[in-house]
């Protein structure tokens, strides 16, 4: 069954790469006949651009992004040798240095500076024991404490004059004569619409700590071990009757250029209206952040699955942080939720929660249920209990590359492990610097995820921007309808973490008050797009590759189930497969044509799909879009 599972995820990222090679080439295309008054050859040179782009293989393409790894060692030992040293004009190569590195593309404006010989990562990780034959041997430089203390103060006179700010992420003297540090170089953003996104899907059984965790990460004050801090983010009445999370909930954390986290003043009241006063609106927190980590605070309950599932596949985050009480360990919605995030594809790290109430021999299971479950052919996960502040570090930089898992020990009535949390998500890299996900040179894909009626205003439309660009004022079409129309519309105005922007890149979620649109008009799942002559078209059917993840008997011709597809959430029915016995069992793979049931909708080739119905779960991708 795991060795399917993998074999499909190569197949689901072939179809992905081979759409985005196709594009890639019409763009081409297209651009070369835009230019014809050009010379003959410029356009013949254009069309073997187009051909030879077409013709890349996915491993050449895998090579280049690769490439831009935003760590690379002969950097930091050249930076840290003009650092040291007393020669002329030594500064100004070190200023050099650092400006192309943080305006580099994979660099997103912030850089991690590491000074001094750091252990290799399998060595810190522990893939590898430091008595073995083969252990790595340490990367850097050897550096003393004293030239540590001379390179950080001339690192912030470089610093100053560039117009970025320096933090210390730690510094390990050990060895006066052998010591190390690391440091983060950030350019402050100039406006709201150009500060750093990451979006963090927060998702674990019913009362595993989820709100609660969150409440305390972003109000900065502890829980009372009764459920204080969690009372700021509930939404509804019945939530905060039953301490229960029934919708996608949205907070945000800030930190601010210096790394420190934007805060509101630590509050002692136990009112509820109390505790939802006093604290920093997205407004407030946005103008001063340099980076802004956007939590989505899913449901845990069972009884609200089919809203988790939406968020996470909706939502585009950058990492699952699985929530698990380690007083109940890996139990219920929590083994679902993770089997949803690694269908998706999408990083997890682990957050063990109540260690502070719960017994040494009873946190020692859990620990062991949760290596145990990370390490299994299904997960085949690498599991790295985060104690220093050196592992948050290097984890955040490292882990959604080598598959690894990194796990806190967390307490919200002590503090315990909160900081090692802070650390890790000020350090992740931003969500609209994944190009694998993102297409900023692409036409526009706005996808439909919230939508509003505001007083004064009219009817407003929160979501993602998956490629293009938007702006305040641009003319664009809204759809599909329930026929496949297309509802012609303008931007009237535009937030983005409830503050007022401009314009707005792909990767970034943003709201839009749109133009003579009723509310009634929009659904969740639909998209805006430029206004053309020709708008995509919406379609009923289309056919997929589809991997049976679980059914307890057997799935056959009209069968009906829920499809997630990005933002997309509809009941679908199977029109046909190809199985020879016309029937589909537990791991299964097939290719299926699906119907929607109730409007057509606007899908992408390439585009992931789960369907779930009851405990019935499968894995696809669309391959053909049916007329």
């Amino acid at each position: 069954m795991s060795t399917t599972f993998r074999d499909f995820n190569n197949l689901i990222a072939g179809v992905q790469a081979r759409e985005k090679q196709r594009l890639a080439a019409e763009a081409a295309i297209t651009n070369a006949e835009k230019d014809k008054k050009n010379t003959t050859t410029a356009t013949t040179a254009a069309a073997t651009t187009a051909a030879a782009a077409a013709g890349k293989s996915t491993a050449e393409l895998k090579v280049s992004g690769e490439n831009s790894e935003p760590f690379r060692i002969e950097d930091m030992a050249e930076l840290q040798t003009h650092l040291i040293s007393e020669a002329s004009g030594a500064l100004d190569k070190a200023r050099d240095i650092v400006s192309g590195l943080l305006t580099s593309r994979a660099s997103t404006g912030e850089y991690v500076v590491r000074l001094g010989r750091h252990p290799h990562h399998d060595l810190l990780f522990g893939l590898v024991k430091e008595d073995a034959k083969d252990a790595p041997g340490p990367l850097g430089n050897k550096c003393t404490a004293d030239e540590i203390r001379r390179a950080h103060a001339r690192l912030c006179q470089v610093a100053d004059e560039i117009g970025c700010k320096v933090s210390t992420l730690f510094t390990a003297a050990g060895d006066s004569a052998d010591a190390h540090a690391s440091y983060l170089i950030r350019l402050p953003p100039p406006t709201v619409e150009l500060a750093q996104e990451v979006r963090v899907a927060v998702v674990g059984n019913v009362d595993a700590g989820k709100s609660t965790t969150l409440g305390v990460l972003t109000r900065g004050a502890l829980d009372d071990g009764r459920g204080r801090a969690r009372i700021g983010l509930f939404r509804h009445l019945h939530e905060q009757q039953s301490g229960r999370t029934s919708s996608v909930g949205m907070e945000i954390l800030g930190f601010n250029a210096q790394s420190v986290p934007i805060l509101p003043p630590a509050s002692t009241s136990s009112d509820p209206d109390v505790i939802r006063r006093e604290k920093l609106s997205w407004a407030e927190i946005s103008i001063e952040a340099a980076k802004i980590i956007a939590f989505l605070d899913l449901a845990g309950h069972e009884k609200y699955l089919k809203t988790t599932l939406f968020g996470i596949s909706s939502g585009a985050p950058s990492v699952v942080l699985l929530m698990v009480g380690a007083n109940a360990g890996l139990i219920g919605m929590s083994k679902e939720h993770l089997a949803i995030a690694l269908a998706l594809n999408v990083p997890v790290a682990v957050c063990i929660t109540k260690i502070d109430m719960t017994p040494p021999n009873i946190i020692a299971e859990t620990v062991k249920q949760v290596t145990k479950v990370l390490r299994s052919p299904g997960c085949r996960k690498t599991p790295v209990f985060v104690k220093t502040t050196e592992l948050a570090v290097e984890l955040s930089q490292a882990f959604d590359k080598d598959r690894l898992c990194p796990i806190f020990m967390v307490s919200n009535v002590t503090g315990e492990g909160l900081d090692h949390i802070r650390t890790f998500l000020n350090l992740l890299p931003s969500s609209e610097g994944d190009e694998s996900k993102f297409d900023r040179t692409g036409p526009l894909d706005y996808s439909v995820t919230e939508v509003w009626s505001v007083p004064y205003t009219g009817t407003v439309v929160n979501g993602i921007i998956h490629s293009g660009s938007i702006k305040v004022g641009d003319n664009i079409l809204l759809g599909p309808d329930s026929t496949g129309g297309w509802i012609q519309t303008a931007v009237k105005s535009m937030q983005r973490k409830r503050s007022p922007v401009t314009s707005a890149d792909a990767g970034q979620s943003v709201s839009l008050a749109l133009k003579r649109v009723r509310k009634a008009q929009v659904r969740k799942g639909m998209v805006i797009v430029q206004k053309t002559e020709t708008p995509p078209r919406a379609v009923r059917r289309f056919e997929g590759q589809v991997l049976i993840l679980y059914h307890n008997t057997t799935l056959q011709k009209n069968y009906q189930a829920m499809l997630h597809c990005g933002a997309i959430r509809q009941s679908v029915r199977i029109v046909s497969m190809d199985s020879p016995a016309g029937i589909l069992r537990t791991g299964d793979r097939a290719t299926v044509e699906f119907e929607f049931i109730q409007v057509p909708e606007l899908v992408k080739v390439g585009s992931k799909l789960l369907f779930r119905e009851g405990r019935t779960k499968g894995l696809g991708v669309v391959t053909r879009l049916i007329s």
